[in-house]
């Protein structure tokens, strides 16, 4: 009998002997007609438990590789594959994607986490009630709470009418039920616009700096991406190009810097986007953290010509796992949105959105929102201290007074400062975003973007003094 088992991996031991039998079952190293070892014997010679092997047996079983006889044993029943199929990659054709596709770089490398990173744009999972979701979901799931067949495709009807309420009162977002779509995440819901709304050709107009991922769904549609300067008042509409089909905005707390959209840009956006009949798609990804000041009415309740869609998520205020959010747009393209949404995924988790209108309408949300907003605000002023004690020299912070980050521009030294300061600071247990990534031209302006939704407010006086070790040592300091 021609194989063996590499067991150095054991996190999957069914898997291991699973695939170890099935590649000499196929390679014709174990023939058809041949009796395996019973699994008493076999778990010994491997030195696991008797479960582990009967579970692999059971799916090669249930592959029609193996016959199980009784009293007799599991004899091998699969034939091996040609030759021709046993080549391996090199015999395979090799296709081709879009050229778009071809051309993006890869997704950014996934380090393990620090001990003091300044992630962006993630919150703290710890304050997350997961005992009280679990029991909301529970209830969910159930034959007479899930639907029998395909739920709606613009989601859960309980949670569209939570959304209106929600935004109603925190927003000033005035909506229907029927203007409302569930989404998994703010992502989905830029892409879904996209796909109703832009040719190929056309010209989208996004922040710069601004929000990658909303760049590359334009990008990948085939739309004309250009970006467009963000100064102290936000974008600059007078940059805005005139053939600009859509404007991607971020007008309550600018990504990645931080400002809000002043008034006076706001009503000269919308009727910028009225004289040329074009729409904005008004990103509201973490307007519940507002820490100060008095919060700007939303481009969505300022728009009174229907061409503002205006965007949220929950990640933020929940977890980033839970892939939900919301579009609300105006009754001209609510039956293009459906059709769009049923071909990209047909309907998000019903249990989830169910379990979330539930946490909203029972007053958890808002109470989970009171907590974390104290929270978040605390670190955001610790953080802001820690910079002006330890990193006042090389950093100038960027006012901002919402969000779980804070942006701040190197006052000298430029790009080689930024990347020889994420280098140290990765040294220093200390994890670093620049600035200069959220910009997609060549004009980069140099700097850090410092997320605490992650970081515990005890570490964060000592994570902003080691980034101040790190920007001296960068910059030759002693």
């Amino acid at each position: 009998m021609d194989f063996h088992v590499d067991l150095q991996d054991r996190r999957d031991l069914s898997g291991n002997i699973y695939r170890e039998l099935r590649a000499a079952i196929l390679d014709g190293r174990l023939r058809r007609g041949e009796r395996l070892p019973p699994t008493r014997e076999l778990a010994l010679r491997l030195d696991v438990s008797r479960n582990t092997v009967s579970l692999a047996y059971e799916w090669l079983t249930a592959e029609g590789l193996l016959e199980a006889r009784t009293r007799a044993g599991s004899f091998v029943q699969g034939e091996p594959l040609p030759r021709e199929a046993r080549k391996g990659q090199a015999s395979r054709v090799r296709l081709r994607a879009r050229a778009f596709w071809r051309e993006q770089p890869d997704a950014p490398e996934r380090r393990p986490p620090t001990g003091y990173g300044f992630d962006v744009g993630v919150p703290d999972a710890r304050h997350f009630p997961f005992d009280t979701w679990r029991r909301l979901v529970a209830r969910q799931l159930r034959a007479a709470a899930l639907p029998a067949g395909y739920a709606d495709a613009v989601g859960h009807r309980g949670l569209r009418e939570a959304v209106v309420r929600h935004v109603g009162v925190a927003r000033g977002v005035h909506a229907d039920v029927e203007d409302v779509l569930i989404t998994n995440g703010a992502q989905q819901a830029i892409d879904l616009v996209g796909r109703v709304l832009i040719e190929p050709g056309d010209c989208v107009a996004v922040e710069e700096p601004g929000y990658p991922p909303a760049r590359q769904v334009f990008h990948s549609l085939g739309a004309r991406v250009v970006p467009v300067p963000v100064d102290a008042e936000g974008l600059d509409v007078r940059a805005l190009p005139d053939s600009a089909r859509l404007v991607y905005v971020t007008p309550s707390h600018q990504f990645p810097l931080g400002m809000p959209l002043s008034p006076a840009r706001r009503g000269a956006l919308l009727e910028w986007a009225r004289q040329r009949d074009a729409v904005i798609v008004e990103d509201d990804y973490d307007s519940e953290f507002r820490f100060g000041g008095r919060p700007l009415e939303t481009l969505h309740g300022l728009d009174r010509s229907g061409r503002v869609l205006y965007v949220g998520s929950f990640s933020k205020v929940l977890l980033p796992g839970l892939r939900m959010g919301f579009l609300i747009a105006p009754p001209s393209l609510q039956r293009e949105l459906r059709l769009a949404r049923r071909v990209m995924d047909w309907h998000g988790p019903f249990a989830e959105q169910a379990a979330l209108a539930r946490f909203i309408d029972g007053g958890m949300f808002a109470r989970h929102i009171r907590k974390l907003r104290r929270e978040y605000a605390e670190r955001h002023a610790r953080v802001e201290e820690g910079l002006a004690r330890h990193c006042a020299e090389w950093l100038e912070v960027v006012p901002s007074l919402a969000g779980l980050h804070l942006s701040a521009t190197f006052r000298r030294g430029g790009l080689k400062l930024e990347r020889e300061a994420v280098e140290r600071a990765r040294a220093a247990d200390v994890g670093l975003v620049t600035l200069s990534r959220y910009y997609a031209g060549p004009r980069a302006r140099p700097g850090l973007v410092l997320g605490y939704g992650s970081l515990p407010t005890a570490r964060i006086p000592e994570a902003t003094r080691r980034l101040g070790a790190c920007l001296a040592a960068a910059s030759g300091g002693p």
